[in-house]
């Protein structure tokens, strides 16, 4: 079937399913039921010996048996970025009950965002080529370290055979792929898009390269308590993994096959610091959220954002520059706006952190709940917002914001809110 690329342009999306694996659960729901009640996913590392690294903690996704997902020829094949991403696309598919078939493969599309994509591949390989030599390096080791391996094997997996992209921006890559697949969409390139992002970074290489540029916390001895976004003692993030899959459609699309409806995606707001490569702007995050509240049409209306999902890594400076931005935007209402940092118990996802964090965004709009910004113990002034701290909070939530600020000066905003017709 030929692509349809006649569709009137600026339709509204919604986003009719969701997948997730994560440190807090292998699910949408054990995930947001982990945010809600304040749980932590940090632990010591299970994956690799630590014996010879200073960071002994991570928030890994824990129990992840690839033998029950796939068959043991494509688990060997797989490196655990795809394997994740392919069980939350399996998981989004089926809650948004669409089946691919003849009729709407081309007019499918996938749009995944991986910040370093299959580290682990590349880390073991180049071991074995050091060790080995240059004839035992694995013939599959490329196609299973490249970025883009995941959004191919999603497609290889479900048969969709519509634009197919991978999108690297750092820890933008989530929402930028969010964002891009709903510009799609508005464009009328396709009707529906899977996106999101995945990233299994928890290995001896990135731990050490995060932690040696002074990335990482160092809270060994507390793993629970080690994430502390906005806090005064906060000294970096914590590694996560896992993956995160929405399945956005056309409006017109969903209501033709009669779709359950979470939530509409309304903005989307993208743009670089031109600053520096790893110390976080004001500039760029602050034009990044205009650029998604006029999209959305709220510019002028700033009361209608109901939950902002923050950055919020736990490192000093990204804190205070995002509150800074943050207030460059909202002003003296910046105050009145309740804000969270979910990183605090979910680590930071890297490239899937704004897949996570949008599905946290949906989940919050429906169960009218804010999550927390957990282990919030010692106010900092230069962090002097509402985080929502240790406690989710009850209340509307008719629109959401998310926030993605990545290393390279990559910023990305979405805004989702409630559907109405």
């Amino acid at each position: 079937m030929e692509q349809n690329n006649h569709r009137e342009a600026h339709q509204r999306v919604v986003i009719t399913g969701m997948g997730l694996v994560s440190p807090l659960g292998p699910t949408v729901q054990s995930s947001w039921e982990g945010l809600i009640s304040g749980k932590s996913g940090c632990d010591r590392i299970t994956l690799f010996d630590t014996a010879n690294i200073d960071i002994k903690i991570a928030c890994e996704v824990k129990g992840f048996d690839p033998i029950t997902h796939f068959s043991p020829r494509d688990a060997r094949r797989l490196d655990r970025c795809a394997q994740f991403a392919i069980v939350a696309a399996r998981q989004a598919l089926a809650d948004a009950n669409y089946a691919i078939d003849d009729e709407n493969t081309y007019d499918t599309a996938i749009v995944l965002g991986s910040g370093i994509g299959g580290v682990s591949t590349l880390t073991s390989e180049h071991a074995v080529m050091i060790q080995k030599g240059p004839n035992r390096v694995s013939p599959f080791a490329v196609p299973m370290m490249l970025p883009d391996t995941a959004t191919g094997q999603v497609a290889i997996h479900f048969k969709i055979k519509g634009p197919n992209f991978c999108v690297v921006s750092a820890c933008a890559s989530g929402t930028n792929a969010i964002g891009e697949a709903f510009e799609l969409i508005r464009a009328g390139r396709a009707s529906t898009v899977l996106t999101g992002g995945t990233e299994a970074p928890i290995n001896a290489f990135a731990i050490a390269a995060f932690n040696n540029m002074g990335a990482l916390s160092n809270y060994n001895d507390d793993p629970e308590h080690a994430c502390r976004p906005f806090d005064a003692t906060r000294n970096g993030f914590i590694t996560g993994e896992g993956a995160g899959v929405l399945v956005l459609e056309s409006l017109e699309h969903a209501r033709a096959r009669g779709a359950h409806i979470y939530a509409e995606v309304i903005g989307y707001g993208v743009t670089a610091d031109a600053y520096h490569i790893t110390a976080p702007d004001i500039a760029g995050p602050a034009m990044a959220m205009r650029f998604a509240l006029k999209q959305a049409g709220v510019g002028d209306r700033i009361e209608r954002i109901d939950y902002l999902n923050a950055h919020g890594t736990s490192t000093t400076l990204n804190d205070a520059n995002e509150t800074k931005a943050i207030k460059s935007v909202f002003g003296e209402a910046a105050y009145d706006l309740t804000i969270s940092s979910t990183k605090s118990m979910s680590g930071h996802l890297l490239g899937a952190a704004g897949a996570f964090e949008a599905i946290t965004c949906v989940k919050a709009i429906n169960e009218s709940i804010v999550p927390p910004t957990t282990n919030y113990t010692h106010p900092d002034p230069e962090c002097d917002l509402n985080y929502t701290p240790n406690v989710a909070v009850q209340k509307p939530v008719r629109a959401a914001m998310s926030n993605s600020f990545g290393f390279g000066g990559h910023n990305a905003c979405i805004v989702i809110s409630e559907f109405k017709e």
